[in-house]
């Protein structure tokens, strides 16, 4: 499998869970009781990193692989866009979902659910646009 596969692979499969996150999983914080959510909170966090590092590990290691090395035929310009959209995601990432994660560990709190499911905009938004980028570039190379 070439690697401009693997890389549309991993970043359509985020563009699909980023979705599914949004639109379903986080709302469904605001329904844990008081009692459950800090188990609910954890447990989030320790299944949910099975799925999410290895594809975020592989979206970025193919994403810098291809800006160093082209396909045929295809210019740096839309893959270093990519890698800038990535570099948002990762940031918002570390700066705004983890924290707010790590909040909730702590117990339930509608506040910081409500910031956890408007900040995550940022990487629905950005993952969309990488889909679409990523489909755009296949159809260029291929």
């Amino acid at each position: 499998m070439d690697l401009l596969m693997i890389h549309a692979a991993a970043t359509l499969a985020m563009g699909g869970l980023i979705w599914f996150v949004q639109l379903v999983h986080y709302p469904l914080f605001g329904l844990v009781s008081e009692q459950r959510f800090e188990r609910f909170a954890i447990e989030h966090q320790r299944r949910t990193s099975w799925v999410v590092v290895p594809l975020m590990f592989t979206e970025a290691t193919t994403a810098m692989a291809l800006l160093i090395e082209p396909p045929p035929g295809l210019g740096r310009g839309l893959l270093g866009f990519g890698l800038i959209l990535l570099v948002v995601i990762w940031l918002s990432t570390a700066f705004l979902q983890v924290p707010l994660h790590r909040l909730l560990t702590r117990g339930r709190d509608s506040s910081t659910i409500h910031r956890l499911v408007s900040t995550n905009w940022i990487r629905t938004v950005a993952w969309s646009a990488r889909c679409g980028l990523v489909l755009w570039i296949s159809r260029l190379a291929g």
